[in-house]
């Protein structure tokens, strides 16, 4: 059974930082482009990021450009969003998904996602 676990969300204020995991089981991250995006209160599902999986490109959204870095663990089937500078407007439910390519759009839903709320 495929099933995708994110992790490491919770409650920051703002200007902290945040670090969050997707692990894959019964699926093989290797060969495949992981995509994260998040789904804000009331909001339709944004792209975030994207990790190619040949050059191990990444590709950012406009809103967390320069805060956000992705990076990928083939060997622990694993991919990361290091967040930093979170601002309110980063409170939402955090998804990770894979792809044959990186783009934007069209997300599948492979697990429950992890809560991020920005808060003072």
């Amino acid at each position: 059974q495929v099933q995708f676990v994110e992790s490491g969300g919770g409650l920051v204020q703002p200007g902290g930082s945040l670090r969050l995991s997707c692990v894959a089981s019964g699926f093989t991250l290797d060969g495949y482009a992981v995509a994260w995006f998040r789904v804000g209160p009331g909001q339709e599902p944004e792209g975030v990021s994207c990790i190619s999986t040949d050059d191990g490109g990444t590709h950012y959204g406009d809103s967390v450009k320069g805060r956000f870095t992705t990076s990928r663990d083939d060997a622990k089937n694993t991919v990361y969003l290091q967040m930093n500078s979170l601002e309110p407007e980063d409170t939402a439910v955090y998804h990770c998904t894979a792809t044959r390519f990186c783009s934007w759009g069209g997300y599948e839903y492979w697990g429950q996602g992890t809560q991020v709320t920005v808060s003072s």
